[in-house]
């Protein structure tokens, strides 16, 4: 085992062990759990949240341990590299990668577990949310902010951005952190790829374009064609995905 532990959370090293133990059977689920499965555990009033990353195939389990960093390392790295650097995200605890003689068998991601937030996609598929637009204006800056950094932050999907409102303030958080992208510098277009993930409804195509282009100093109608232009390729991409994945099961069948 790899058991990587921030020095601020020290002390619950063997409250961390023992909720590894028990993972299975015990803690509060946390979404649906499609791929990953993510848990929240009560250890004396902190809150834990647990990321248990989908077990890989054998190519992968080996890879991960001899020539790239686990997802939960690098969630836990890149969580610390965004604090650093004045970003939002859940404080990172530790990370624990289980092994044999072929590769990484089970990978654990531990932060903090935030309270009274809402996500993007609240707001996002509600179209009279309240302080919509704000909330999208503030959600650009922060995409802004990244890619002046040089930080492409791949999962831009609108579930990935937790968000606190203090007052009239909306602080952003962000989560699944595992694959980011990082450039000495990002030209514009590639920096409008960057929203692909996130939707193709015209409307928030619109909030963002104008602000990214205030921001950038380009123009609204620029950054609006090109945001389009990769949704609608993104979109494609998934259903010529969707289409062969199911043609695929029907051929296994027969």
């Amino acid at each position: 085992m790899n058991f990587v532990l921030s020095e601020e959370y020290s002390q619950y090293k063997n409250d961390i062990l023992n909720i590894l133990k028990n993972f299975k059977n015990e803690g509060v689920l946390v979404g649906h759990g499609n791929r990953n499965t993510v848990k929240y555990f009560v250890v004396n009033d902190l809150k834990f949240n647990f990321k248990s990353f989908k077990q890989h195939n054998l190519i992968n389990r080996h890879v991960y341990k001899y020539y790239r960093k686990s997802k939960s390392r690098r969630s836990y790295e890149y969580g610390q590299m965004l604090l650093e650097k004045g970003f939002h995200t859940p404080k990172p605890i530790a990370y624990i990668e289980n092994h044999d003689l072929i590769g990484v068998t089970s990978s654990y991601y531990v932060s903090e577990q935030l309270e009274d937030v809402f996500t993007l996609s609240d707001a996002l598929h509600n179209p009279t949310y309240p302080d919509r637009e704000a909330i999208f204006k503030a959600y650009t800056l922060l995409i802004f902010q990244l890619h002046e950094n040089g930080i492409e932050f791949i999962d831009n999907a609108s579930g990935n951005f937790l968000i606190k409102k203090s007052d009239e303030n909306y602080t952003f958080y962000l989560v699944d952190l595992n694959r980011m992208n990082f450039h000495s510098e990002m030209k514009i277009s590639k920096r409008l790829e960057n929203f692909e993930r996130l939707t193709n409804d015209l409307d928030v195509i619109k909030i963002i374009s104008a602000e990214y282009a205030r921001l950038s100093g380009t123009t609204s109608e620029y950054c609006f064609k090109k945001i389009l232009d990769f949704a609608n390729k993104k979109v494609f991409k998934r259903k010529v995905k969707r289409i062969l994945k199911f043609y695929k099961f029907f051929l296994k069948k027969n």
